[in-house]
Protein backbone atom coordinates (compact mmCIF):
# COMPACT_ATOMS: atom_id res chain seq x y z
CA UNK A 1 0.00 0.00 0.00
CA UNK A 2 1.18 3.49 -0.73
CA UNK A 3 1.84 6.00 2.01
CA UNK A 4 -0.75 8.40 0.57
CA UNK A 5 -3.15 10.18 2.85
CA UNK A 6 -6.00 8.25 1.21
CA UNK A 7 -5.34 4.51 0.81
CA UNK A 8 -5.78 3.00 -2.64
CA UNK A 9 -9.34 1.85 -3.26
CA UNK A 10 -11.10 0.23 -6.17
CA UNK A 11 -14.80 1.06 -6.33
CA UNK A 12 -16.76 -1.34 -8.55
CA UNK A 13 -20.22 -0.69 -9.94
CA UNK A 14 -22.14 -3.28 -11.92
CA UNK A 15 -24.26 -1.76 -14.68
CA UNK A 16 -27.99 -1.15 -14.19
CA UNK A 17 -30.67 -3.68 -15.06
CA UNK A 18 -31.26 -4.72 -18.66
CA UNK A 19 -34.01 -7.04 -19.89
CA UNK A 20 -31.47 -9.85 -20.16
CA UNK A 21 -29.93 -9.33 -16.71
CA UNK A 22 -33.44 -9.18 -15.25
CA UNK A 23 -34.36 -12.45 -16.99
CA UNK A 24 -31.10 -14.27 -16.19
CA UNK A 25 -29.78 -14.39 -19.77
CA UNK A 26 -25.99 -14.41 -20.13
CA UNK A 27 -24.96 -11.16 -21.80
CA UNK A 28 -21.46 -10.37 -22.94
CA UNK A 29 -21.15 -8.65 -26.32
CA UNK A 30 -24.87 -8.12 -27.06
CA UNK A 31 -25.62 -4.41 -26.71
CA UNK A 32 -28.70 -3.74 -24.59
CA UNK A 33 -30.30 -0.60 -23.20
CA UNK A 34 -31.04 -0.30 -19.51
CA UNK A 35 -34.65 -0.94 -18.53
CA UNK A 36 -36.56 2.04 -17.08
CA UNK A 37 -36.01 0.49 -13.64
CA UNK A 38 -32.29 0.10 -14.44
CA UNK A 39 -32.05 3.75 -15.44
CA UNK A 40 -33.81 4.88 -12.26
CA UNK A 41 -31.44 2.93 -10.01
CA UNK A 42 -28.41 4.11 -12.00
CA UNK A 43 -29.54 7.73 -11.47
CA UNK A 44 -29.67 7.13 -7.71
CA UNK A 45 -26.01 6.11 -7.81
CA UNK A 46 -25.11 9.76 -8.37
CA UNK A 47 -26.55 10.69 -4.96
CA UNK A 48 -24.87 7.71 -3.31
CA UNK A 49 -21.48 8.76 -4.75
CA UNK A 50 -21.93 12.46 -3.98
CA UNK A 51 -18.93 13.85 -2.16
CA UNK A 52 -16.64 10.95 -3.08
CA UNK A 53 -13.71 12.06 -5.22
CA UNK A 54 -12.14 9.67 -7.70
CA UNK A 55 -8.67 9.90 -9.19
CA UNK A 56 -9.63 7.81 -12.22
CA UNK A 57 -12.97 6.59 -13.62
CA UNK A 58 -13.09 3.71 -16.09
CA UNK A 59 -15.94 1.93 -17.83
CA UNK A 60 -16.49 -1.10 -19.96
CA UNK A 61 -17.23 0.01 -23.52
CA UNK A 62 -20.56 -1.85 -23.50
CA UNK A 63 -23.60 0.42 -23.77
CA UNK A 64 -25.16 -0.74 -20.49
CA UNK A 65 -21.99 0.12 -18.52
CA UNK A 66 -21.41 3.44 -20.30
CA UNK A 67 -25.05 4.45 -19.72
CA UNK A 68 -24.82 3.55 -16.04
CA UNK A 69 -21.65 5.66 -15.73
CA UNK A 70 -23.37 8.57 -17.46
CA UNK A 71 -26.49 8.40 -15.26
CA UNK A 72 -24.29 8.10 -12.15
CA UNK A 73 -22.63 11.40 -13.06
CA UNK A 74 -19.55 10.18 -14.96
CA UNK A 75 -20.26 10.84 -18.66
CA UNK A 76 -16.53 11.18 -19.40
CA UNK A 77 -15.46 7.84 -17.91
CA UNK A 78 -12.53 6.38 -19.85
CA UNK A 79 -13.29 3.26 -21.88
CA UNK A 80 -11.31 0.16 -20.89
CA UNK A 81 -11.78 -2.99 -22.98
CA UNK A 82 -10.46 -5.11 -20.12
CA UNK A 83 -13.64 -4.35 -18.13
CA UNK A 84 -15.92 -6.08 -20.66
CA UNK A 85 -18.03 -8.99 -19.52
CA UNK A 86 -16.88 -12.61 -19.68
CA UNK A 87 -17.54 -13.69 -23.28
CA UNK A 88 -20.09 -16.50 -23.08
CA UNK A 89 -19.57 -17.55 -26.70
CA UNK A 90 -22.22 -20.05 -27.76
CA UNK A 91 -24.05 -19.45 -24.46
CA UNK A 92 -24.75 -15.78 -25.20
CA UNK A 93 -28.43 -15.06 -24.55
CA UNK A 94 -29.07 -18.35 -22.72
CA UNK A 95 -29.97 -18.95 -19.09
CA UNK A 96 -27.93 -21.23 -16.84
CA UNK A 97 -30.93 -23.60 -16.70
CA UNK A 98 -30.98 -23.88 -20.51
CA UNK A 99 -27.23 -24.53 -20.65
CA UNK A 100 -27.55 -27.19 -17.94
CA UNK A 101 -29.98 -29.15 -20.09
CA UNK A 102 -26.97 -30.03 -22.26
CA UNK A 103 -24.18 -29.60 -19.67
CA UNK A 104 -25.38 -30.67 -16.19
CA UNK A 105 -23.89 -28.62 -13.38
CA UNK A 106 -22.54 -25.93 -15.73
CA UNK A 107 -21.34 -22.63 -14.28
CA UNK A 108 -19.11 -20.03 -15.87
CA UNK A 109 -16.71 -20.63 -12.96
CA UNK A 110 -16.30 -24.38 -13.48
CA UNK A 111 -16.94 -25.12 -17.16
CA UNK A 112 -15.84 -23.71 -20.51
CA UNK A 113 -17.90 -21.37 -22.68
CA UNK A 114 -17.53 -22.81 -26.21
CA UNK A 115 -16.52 -20.01 -28.55
CA UNK A 116 -16.06 -17.61 -25.62
CA UNK A 117 -13.51 -16.63 -23.00
CA UNK A 118 -11.53 -19.07 -20.93
CA UNK A 119 -11.00 -18.45 -17.22
CA UNK A 120 -7.33 -17.77 -18.04
CA UNK A 121 -8.27 -15.04 -20.55
CA UNK A 122 -10.61 -13.37 -18.07
CA UNK A 123 -7.96 -13.61 -15.36
CA UNK A 124 -5.38 -11.94 -17.62
CA UNK A 125 -7.79 -9.06 -18.37
CA UNK A 126 -8.63 -8.56 -14.71
CA UNK A 127 -4.94 -8.68 -13.79
CA UNK A 128 -4.34 -5.80 -16.21
CA UNK A 129 -7.15 -3.82 -14.53
CA UNK A 130 -5.73 -4.52 -11.05
CA UNK A 131 -2.24 -3.50 -12.19
CA UNK A 132 -3.58 -0.32 -13.78
CA UNK A 133 -5.48 0.62 -10.62
CA UNK A 134 -2.53 -0.07 -8.34
CA UNK A 135 -0.10 1.74 -10.65
CA UNK A 136 -2.40 4.77 -10.82
CA UNK A 137 -3.08 4.79 -7.10
CA UNK A 138 -5.71 6.69 -5.19
CA UNK A 139 -9.42 6.00 -5.47
CA UNK A 140 -10.48 4.44 -8.77
CA UNK A 141 -14.07 3.84 -9.90
CA UNK A 142 -14.98 1.24 -12.53
CA UNK A 143 -18.27 0.43 -14.23
CA UNK A 144 -18.41 -3.16 -15.35
CA UNK A 145 -20.53 -6.33 -15.43
CA UNK A 146 -21.63 -9.17 -13.17
CA UNK A 147 -19.15 -11.96 -13.82
CA UNK A 148 -16.33 -9.59 -14.82
CA UNK A 149 -16.70 -7.61 -11.58
CA UNK A 150 -16.75 -10.77 -9.50
CA UNK A 151 -13.64 -12.01 -11.32
CA UNK A 152 -12.02 -8.62 -10.72
CA UNK A 153 -12.66 -8.95 -6.99
CA UNK A 154 -11.08 -12.39 -6.94
CA UNK A 155 -7.94 -11.14 -8.72
CA UNK A 156 -7.75 -8.05 -6.46
CA UNK A 157 -7.61 -10.51 -3.55
CA UNK A 158 -4.89 -12.58 -5.30
CA UNK A 159 -7.32 -15.48 -5.68
CA UNK A 160 -7.97 -17.60 -8.78
CA UNK A 161 -10.55 -15.98 -11.03
CA UNK A 162 -12.92 -18.89 -10.30
CA UNK A 163 -13.26 -17.65 -6.73
CA UNK A 164 -15.44 -14.89 -8.12
CA UNK A 165 -18.19 -17.47 -7.59
CA UNK A 166 -18.18 -16.45 -3.91
CA UNK A 167 -19.30 -12.87 -4.61
CA UNK A 168 -22.98 -12.42 -5.34
CA UNK A 169 -23.52 -9.15 -7.21
CA UNK A 170 -26.73 -7.32 -8.06
CA UNK A 171 -27.15 -4.70 -10.76
CA UNK A 172 -26.31 -1.05 -9.99
CA UNK A 173 -24.60 -1.85 -6.70
CA UNK A 174 -21.46 -0.35 -5.20
CA UNK A 175 -18.59 -2.51 -3.98
CA UNK A 176 -15.28 -1.29 -2.59
CA UNK A 177 -11.96 -3.14 -2.57
CA UNK A 178 -8.97 -1.89 -0.65
CA UNK A 179 -6.24 -3.12 1.64
CA UNK A 180 -5.37 -3.48 5.27
CA UNK A 181 -1.73 -3.70 6.33
CA UNK A 182 -0.62 -4.48 2.77
CA UNK A 183 -3.22 -7.26 2.38
CA UNK A 184 -5.94 -6.79 -0.24
CA UNK A 185 -9.40 -6.76 1.32
CA UNK A 186 -13.09 -6.33 0.61
CA UNK A 187 -14.20 -3.13 2.31
CA UNK A 188 -17.81 -3.27 1.13
CA UNK A 189 -19.64 -5.57 -1.25
CA UNK A 190 -22.94 -5.46 -3.16
CA UNK A 191 -24.30 -2.43 -1.32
Amino acid sequence: MSERETPDELWVIRHGETEWSRDGLHTSHTELELTPAGEAVARRLEQRLEGVEFDLVLTSPRLRARRTAELAGFPDAELDEDLTEWDYGDYEGLTTATIREAVPGWTVWTHPCPGGDTAEEVSARMDRVVARVRDHGGRVLVFSHGHASRALAARWLDQPVQEGRLFSLDTATISVLGSERESPTVLRWNS
